[in-house]
């Protein structure tokens, strides 16, 4: 049964780690969004994640380890991961590796490679270490709520998608990137880019000297990749700035209540709107927050101001066009 998120401190962080060695679920805080965390060595933890998100059994999941010695015992380690690990490890950056033939491949979807990653969040690394020390190898956790639902980025969020079946939830306050992290494919002869997140392409191509390639359809399954994904309930569609006023103009002459998340000097005619910041980091910290308050507004239909599809704004601009084709599959 859920019961209120609780403050991590060393008590409770070291009861989720006997909880994970248990085969038990655990939800905690990382810099991008609350995770749902199993022991991933576990056939039965791993199954229980898929299950209690309603997750597709070949949507591969993210397993978080302390380092790069820890992420060895899972993959094949390229230099270019050396690399990358060296440069944003702990942090918002996924790699997607060969498995090693001996590691469990629970989460891996089917698939032959495995996507590692090291928060950088203080609770996520104390979780990591204590786990650690009770003799296990990584935490697999995708993001915790129901699947192709916006992402936690508070411990109350965890509650509020999870319910009743929420298992223990670490609360480590609000997640300081608010996106998930980008993701790059490590197994072929080039890297390539499967989801932009709060690393840039700019950034990876400055450490790694090379061309990131964009995802194709060559590219392994991934965490957070599909066409419809992050989605509110409230429909929400993309509207550019010019053509803000005179969308919200025909929605209500239809009588649909309007909630808008725009940049300030757009939209005044909505019925509830909020504020997008014109920083692109700070919009993808507010992200989910935003679309989680105009989804309670009790409105019709969500407007969100269409944002530039490169450099900083990418992680934002990706998400939103899911959370916009996950919503008007449902209508």
């Amino acid at each position: 049964m859920a019961s209120n998120p609780r403050p991590a401190d060393a008590q409770a962080i070291d009861e989720a780690a006997r909880r994970l060695a248990d085969g038990e679920l655990v939800a905690f805080p990382t810099e991008t969004v609350y995770g749902l965390g199993a022991d991933a060595a576990s056939e039965r933890a791993v199954a229980a994640v898929y299950r209690l998100k309603g997750r597709p059994s070949d949507h591969p999941l993210i397993v978080h380890v302390l380092d790069a010695a820890q992420a060895a015992w899972w993959a094949h380690w390229p230099t270019r991961a050396q690399r990358l690990a060296e440069a944003f490890w702990p942090g918002p950056l996924t790699l997607i590796l060969p498995r090693r033939d001996a590691a469990p491949a629970f989460a891996c979807g089917g698939q032959a490679s495995i996507g590692l990653r090291a928060p950088s969040h203080p609770v996520a690394r104390a979780l990591l270490a204590a786990f650690a020390a009770r003799g296990g190898h990584g935490v697999a956790a995708p993001s915790a709520n129901r699947f192709g639902r916006v992402s936690p980025t508070r411990a109350g969020h965890v509650i509020d998608d999870l319910g009743d079946d929420a298992p223990l939830v670490l609360d480590g306050g609000p997640c300081e990137v608010g996106v998930e992290s980008t993701i790059v494919d490590l197994t072929r002869d080039r890297p390539v880019l499967l989801r932009p997140g709060g690393i840039t392409t700019a950034q990876l191509e400055a450490v790694l000297g090379e061309r990131v390639l964009a995802r194709d359809a060559a590219a392994p399954r991934a965490s957070g990749t599909l066409d419809a994904h992050y989605a509110p309930v409230t429909p929400i569609e993309l509207v550019d700035r010019g053509e803000i006023d005179a969308r919200i103009a025909q929605l209500r002459a239809r009588g649909e209540r309007v909630a808008l998340w725009a940049r300030a000097g757009a939209g005044s005619a909505a019925d509830v709107s909020l504020a997008m910041p014109a920083d692109p980091e700070l919009a993808a910290r507010s992200l989910y927050d935003a679309l989680r308050a105009l989804d309670r507004s009790h409105c019709r239909r969500i407007v969100v101001e269409r944002v530039p599809d490169d450099g900083a704004w990418h992680a934002v601009a990706d998400r939103l066009r899911r959370a916009a084709t996950g919503s008007s599959s449902r209508t």
